[in-house]
């Protein structure tokens, strides 16, 4: 697909066809990652769960000797039942 840089306001851009975006399996709305590598521009499907997080990811990060603990938040400060 050929396509022509275009001037939108102070930003340039390009537009890709619906039938370009659905075969990459990017849709209206996705967060996409563009970087640049050898010259050339990547755009690249940002796989989040759940929005801003991905829990694989994050539970990767805690530390293998941690241990849960019950913490005692205090009594009930407004109509809470306990």
């Amino acid at each position: 697909m050929l396509a022509k840089v275009k001037k939108w306001g102070n930003s340039q851009g390009l537009r890709f066809t619906k039938a370009l975006l659905a075969e990459a399996g990017i849709h209206v709305g996705d967060e996409v990652d563009v970087s640049v590598k050898e010259g050339r521009i990547i755009v690249e499907l940002v796989s989040r769960v759940r929005g801003r997080y991905d829990l694989k990811d994050l539970l990767s990060r805690m530390p293998e000797d941690y241990q849960p603990e019950e913490l005692d938040w205090g009594p009930p400060a407004g109509k809470e039942v306990w």
